[in-house]
């Protein structure tokens, strides 16, 4: 475990020498807040549901994203109470809000990789657009100092995971025919 703290705090280190600017610091507090509360994710769902083609699209990514709240909220991170980088070197002046609850695993990454794994098998140009975005929101995280790399890292597996597990479960005969009466 502490090699990968070594690692974690060598990655976070090099981007605050290398990259972390000013241009950076206006942008990326914009890219979290598209992961706050899965809102972009959800607007995307809201749309999906609205348009009968992709309608049981949009039911998968809200169901993908309740799992990742369950998963990551409400048993990772109590089961393993990672302190957030920011708050093990209090020292860091943070470009956004102190996040009160646990680091690992990153719940921004893990619920933008769960939606974006659904929207791109539903479709691949808008699915492609959307991991680049989930990709930015996880290294948003990281630029601003609230998650380790293995939470990003984590959260990212964890998310693809859960949305492969959702698509899974909606070809199942019984669930296929609930989401085939709404769509």
């Amino acid at each position: 475990m502490e090699t990968i703290l070594n690692i974690d705090n060598f990655i976070l280190e090099f981007i605050r020498l290398n990259i972390q600017n000013n241009i950076l610091d206006k942008i990326m507090p914009l890219i979290t807040k598209l992961g706050d509360m899965s809102i972009l994710w959800l607007i995307i769902s809201f749309i999906f549901l609205i348009n009968k083609t992709y309608r049981k699209y949009g039911i998968l990514i809200i169901a993908s994203l309740i799992l990742c709240i369950v998963v990551c909220n409400l048993i990772m991170k109590p089961l393993f109470a990672r302190v957030r980088p920011c708050d093990a070197n209090s020292i860091m002046n943070l470009l956004i809000s102190r996040p009160k609850d646990f680091s690992f695993p990153s719940g921004h990454t893990m619920s933008s990789f769960a939606a974006a794994t659904i929207i791109f098998s539903a479709n691949t140009k808008l699915g492609v657009i959307s991991l680049l975005v989930a990709t930015l929101i996880g290294f948003s995280r990281l630029y601003l100092y609230v998650h380790y790399p293995s939470d990003v890292l984590v959260g990212l597996f964890m998310g693809v995971f859960l949305s492969i597990f959702t698509l899974y479960i909606s070809k199942l005969t019984f669930i296929n025919n609930l989401l085939a009466m709404h769509s």
